[in-house]
């Protein structure tokens, strides 16, 4: 899958919170949107694209991984729980542009997909009368942190301040990784909390950036031994185009724990404060 189409967002344990955009305006409404099953579309690339002008795009993605986007709870995580069977199953595309100007220029990729996700999330609600509960719980989680050997990790060659309406440049999309546990954390500009929010996909608990490390890093390592059982309703969303799931054939692969080693990194087990998702309500999408 290309870079620029699958986006992590850099708020990832922000969750709802619009934080900075929402001081400058306030979330928009799609002034144009649909919501439609793949249909012939499911033979293609699953995958989210934000584009310049406040477009969003999603393709060939279950609804479950449509509505954890929406709250900017990362896809295989345990933070969102609940909802029919049907929401891990079924594929949709969704397309909705916010009205000229709700997207203020200037703003940062990170606060740009902030106001993006509760454009989606009021749409969601009209369309399929979605409902959420959210709880914060003290849960076991793992906070990553700075090794005692120091941070082991190229700064990128791309500023936040490039990162506006991405890819910054050509080939290079900003908050976003390719790979997984099979293939490893492949990203050219992400910070902790893009890196913290990805792996949790497939970390056995919730992991939290606590390194306070600001800036954007270049990031390469090794894939790794599974931590859990993956979900059955979802393949790795940052596989390339025609690659489906994780190629897991090499056991001798580095745990988790080792991969962040070599990043200069520690995942911390402690019990800390976590946002958590509860689907009580969702329909099938409304005619467009």
């Amino acid at each position: 899958m290309p870079k620029n189409l699958l986006r992590i967002s850099a708020a990832a344990v922000l969750l709802v919170a619009l934080g900075a955009a929402q001081a400058q305006t306030s979330a928009p409404s799609s002034e144009v949107a649909s919501i439609k099953p793949a249909g012939s579309n499911a033979s293609r690339p699953p995958g989210i694209q934000v584009l310049p002008g406040g477009k969003l795009l999603i393709t060939n993605l279950p609804m479950f991984m449509i509505i954890a986007h929406a709250y900017d709870v990362p896809y295989q995580s345990m933070r969102m729980s609940g909802g029919p069977d049907w929401i891990r199953s079924e594929r949709y595309d969704v397309e909705a542009i916010a009205p000229a100007g709700a997207i203020p220029a200037g703003l940062s990729s990170p606060e740009i997909d902030k106001l993006m996700m509760v454009m989606l999330q009021n749409l969601l609600a009209t369309r399929t009368k979605l409902g959420v509960r959210h709880e914060s719980k003290e849960l076991p989680a793992y906070a990553v942190t700075v090794s005692k050997t120091g941070l082991r990790l190229l700064k990128s060659q791309t500023d936040e301040k490039d990162c506006v309406n991405v890819p910054a440049s050509p080939g290079i999309a900003c908050h976003s990784f390719n790979g997984g546990m099979g293939r490893g954390l492949h990203a050219k500009a992400v910070d902790m909390t893009d890196l913290a929010a990805f792996v949790e996909n497939w970390s056995d608990k919730p992991v939290i950036d606590k390194t306070g490390i600001k800036g954007l890093f270049e990031i390469k390592t090794d894939g790794w031994v599974p931590m859990r059982q993956m979900p059955p309703c979802v393949e790795n969303p940052s596989a390339p185009a025609g690659v489906v799931g994780e190629d897991l054939s090499d056991q001798n692969r580095p745990t988790l724990f080792t991969v962040f080693d070599g990043m200069g990194l520690k995942l911390e087990a402690r019990k800390l404060p976590v946002n958590t998702y509860v689907i009580e309500s969702v329909d099938r999408p409304t005619a467009n």
